[in-house]
């Protein structure tokens, strides 16, 4: 079962430090730290992006229904177009992931809090 546009935002603000803002008139941004961006959704719920981790960005690419996100593909973030093509368990396991590889760029003073176990 995959995810509807809501459960994924909801998922994404429930993650440490998470918080949303809405940005390039129509991108629903889930970021931390301010302005450290983790996933964005296109407001119609057409769209979703994430990083991912730079060794499994091809493979993931590979996988119907997943692309390079523009502009953001060289920092390595996917994107989808709903439905998902992904099983619930898994996009909120991407999603978590994307938040950590976000937060392990943060100085180490911030991190503390927001690493997820």
């Amino acid at each position: 079962m995959s995810l509807s546009e809501e459960d994924v935002a909801q998922f994404c603000l429930g993650l440490p430090g998470a918080r949303e803002d809405y940005k390039w008139g129509g991108v629903r941004v889930f970021s931390i730290a301010g302005n450290k961006m983790f996933a964005l959704q296109n407001l119609r719920g057409e769209s979703l992006a994430f990083k991912v981790d730079k060794d499994l960005f091809l493979g993931h690419c590979d996988r119907p229904g997943i692309h390079p996100a523009p502009y953001l593909a060289r920092a390595q973030w996917v994107i989808m177009q709903t439905p998902y093509p992904l099983g619930a368990d898994e996009l909120r396991g991407l999603l978590q992931r994307s938040h950590q590889l976000v937060v392990s760029k943060l100085p180490k003073r911030t991190q503390v809090g927001l690493l997820l176990s």
